[in-house]
C-alpha cells in the first residue's frame, strides 16, 4: 500500500475517534457542571479540560475568561481551532475523499453524511438548545462509522490502518479523559477520607457522570457489583482486558493490527507498543495509586506520543 493512502486512513480514522473523545471529555465536563458546587469549582472544571486537551493558550488568545458556554463553542464549533469537533469531522472527511477509491460506499457516505448533517445541526443551534443531545449525537456517528467500517470493509491493510489510528486514538483520549478527573485529586480522596454524606452522594454523581461519559456505567456494576469508589474506576478504565474503552483494550487493538502490518522497518515501534501494552496487561492498581496516577497518565500519553510518530516514521508520509 501507498503510504500516502495508508495516511489518509490512518487519520480519517483518528479524526473520527477524536471528534467522538472530544464530545465525551465536553460530555462528562458538562455533565458535572451542572451539579451544586462552587462557581469556582465549575470553572477549574472547564479550566482543566483545556487543560489536559493542550488548548489553553490557544483559548486564551481569543477569550477574556473562562465560561461554560465560550469554552464549549471553542472546542465544539469554532472553525479555527484545529480539535474542535467541526474540524475534526472536516478532517476525517477530506482524509475519507482523498482516498475514496480505498473505502466502500457505505464507509464514504457515513463519513460524508455526518460532516453534512453536523454543519446542520450547528445551524439550528443544537449546542445552545442541548449540549448533551448533541454530544450524544456525535458519539452514535462515530460508533455507526465504526460499525460500517467492521461490516462492510475486506479486512487488509485499508482496514488494519483504520483500527490502527482508531484504537491509538482511543488510548490518548481514555488517559485524558481520566486526567481531567483524577489528576486533582490526593491520596485521601480516593479512600473517602473525613468524607460526610453530603460529600460522597456528590461523589457519586461525579463518578457516575465519568463512568458514563464512557459508557461503561453498567459495565462497572457488573464486574464490581458495589457502590462506586474512584480507584476501581481507575482499574475498570485501564487495566480491564474486557472494557472496550479502556487502555489495555486499546492498546490490545493497536498490537494486533500493527502486526497485521508489519514491515522491515517497523520493529522497533512494535516491540514499543507491546512493552506499553505488557505494562498495563501485568501492572496493579494499587501500584499505580502510589506512584501517582496523574504522573501515570501523563507518562503514558507521552508514550502514546511516542509510538504515534514511530508509525508515521514506519508507515506513513513524511511529517
Amino acid at each position: 500500500m501507498l503510504s500516502r493512502t495508508a495516511d489518509h486512513l490512518f487519520w480519517m480514522a483518528r479524526y473520527m475517534e477524536r471528534a467522538e473523545n472530544t464530545a465525551r471529555l465536553l460530555d462528562v465536563n458538562y455533565q458535572t457542571s451542572l451539579l451544586p458546587q462552587s462557581d469556582a469549582s465549575a470553572i477549574q472544571g472547564w479550566k482543566g479540560l483545556l487543560g489536559i486537551s493542550e488548548l489553553s493558550e490557544e483559548y486564551q488568545k481569543r477569550f477574556d475568561k473562562i465560561t461554560a458556554r465560550d469554552v464549549m463553542s471553542f472546542m465544539v464549533s469554532d472553525a479555527n481551532n484545529p480539535s474542535s469537533i467541526l474540524s475534526c469531522l472536516r478532517a476525517a472527511r477530506e482524509n475519507a475523499r482523498a482516498v475514496r477509491g480505498a473505502l466502500t460506499t457505505e464507509v464514504w457516505e457515513t463519513t460524508n453524511q455526518t460532516w453534512l448533517e453536523f454543519n446542520r445541526l450547528l445551524s439550528t443551534g443544537a449546542l445552545k438548545k442541548d449540549p448533551a443531545e448533541l454530544f450524544e449525537w456525535v458519539k452514535f456517528r462515530s460508533h455507526l462509522s465504526r460499525g460500517v467500517t467492521l461490516g462492510t470493509m475486506l479486512q487488509d491493510e485499508s482496514f488494519h490502518f483504520q483500527r490502527i489510528g482508531t484504537f491509538l486514538e482511543r488510548s490518548d483520549n481514555t488517559a485524558r479523559l481520566l486526567d481531567v478527573k483524577f489528576h486533582s485529586l490526593d491520596t485521601a480522596e480516593f479512600f473517602g477520607s473525613g468524607a460526610g454524606n453530603e460529600a460522597k452522594e456528590v461523589d457519586f454523581y461525579h463518578w457516575s457522570a465519568v463512568l458514563r461519559s464512557v459508557s461503561a456505567f453498567e459495565v462497572y456494576r457488573k464486574v464490581y457489583r458495589n457502590v462506586i469508589r474512584p480507584e476501581k474506576v481507575a482499574e475498570l478504565l485501564i487495566l480491564r482486558p474486557d472494557m472496550p474503552r479502556s487502555l489495555l483494550a486499546s492498546m490490545n487493538e493497536v498490537v494486533i493490527n500493527l502486526r497485521a502490518v508489519a514491515n522491515d522497518q517497523s520493529d522497533d515501534t512494535l516491540r514499543r507498543a507491546g512493552r506499553l501494552r505488557a505494562d498495563l496487561q501485568y501492572g496493579r492498581i494499587d501500584e499505580i495509586l502510589s506512584t501517582g496516577l496523574h504522573a501515570y497518565l501523563t507518562q503514558f500519553l507521552d508514550r502514546v506520543g511516542d509510538l504515534g510518530y514511530g508509525i508515521s516514521r514506519d508507515f506513513l508520509m513524511p511529517e
